[in-house]
């Protein structure tokens, strides 16, 4: 078995509607243009508020890809 190396990033993906939809617009935005996204943890969660109502869902999310040197 091979040893491998992972690095990790952190975003954070925004949604009009939830916190889970949020965190998938981090990932699908990640997936363009890094390979081999391997975990997503996400680390924390808040919300945009405006005028008294809770205009965006924020969800900062830790990925994994596979880091080739």
């Amino acid at each position: 078995m091979s040893e491998k190396t992972y690095k990790i990033i952190e975003l954070v993906g925004s949604s009009p509607t939830s916190w889970e939809d949020a965190a998938k617009a981090a990932v699908k935005t990640a997936a363009k243009t890094l390979r081999d996204l391997r975990i997503a943890e996400i680390t924390k969660m808040d919300m945009k508020i405006e005028n008294g109502q809770v205009t965006a869902f924020r969800s900062r999310v830790k990925l994994s890809f596979k880091y080739e040197a």
